[in-house]
């Protein structure tokens, strides 16, 4: 189990989202596939916004800001949107994101672990390598980061805690 603090970048600008709330993963043994809970407040409430990028930076560097994370998490040297922290768009409702994703590629196990490294949202949407340019093949053209974490070791109770809430709203 796994944990990531979302703050809002201190290197945006007021008017931009302060985005808060918590990235959860799980993943049972080293070859399993990952889980995650995105558990995110802070967005504009109108519902015509366009969704955001969320992925996993390179580094769990927070020194100046949401900037220092470095760039994406790309061991494979893949272009994007194939990189292991390439987790897609996620649209906000009601000024909040909640989504349970499974069967991603990241892992939190082995060499290519994303443990200390970090989640950053973007405050764009992901063009997801369509954009016919470089960044595009680099960063799905995602914008400015708008808040980040760094991915740290946690207990089973924030996830047992957070999952009825991201699949409960399936139901209703």
């Amino acid at each position: 189990y796994a944990t990531c603090e979302m703050k809002p970048s201190s290197k945006i600008d007021a008017d931009k989202p302060q985005v808060t709330g918590q990235v959860l993963f799980r993943q049972y043994y080293s070859y399993g596939r990952l889980e995650a809970i995105f558990y995110l407040d802070g967005f504009p409430l109108d519902n015509n916004q366009s969704s955001r990028a969320i992925h996993i930076h390179e580094l769990g560097d927070l020194s100046n800001g949401c900037d220092s994370t470095g760039g994406h998490y790309n061991p494979f040297r893949v272009n994007h949107p194939r990189h292991p922290g390439d987790f897609g768009n996620f649209l906000p409702k009601e000024g909040k994101i909640r989504k349970y994703k499974t069967n991603l590629f990241a892992t939190i196990f082995g060499p290519y672990s994303i443990m200390g490294r970090s989640v950053v949202i973007h405050e764009q949407e992901d063009d997801m390598g369509k954009g016919n340019n470089k960044a595009s093949l680099e960063n799905g053209n995602a914008g400015k980061r708008l808040a980040c974490c760094v991915i740290g070791i946690c207990n089973k109770n924030l996830w047992e805690e957070k999952l009825p809430e991201v699949t409960d709203k399936k139901k209703r």
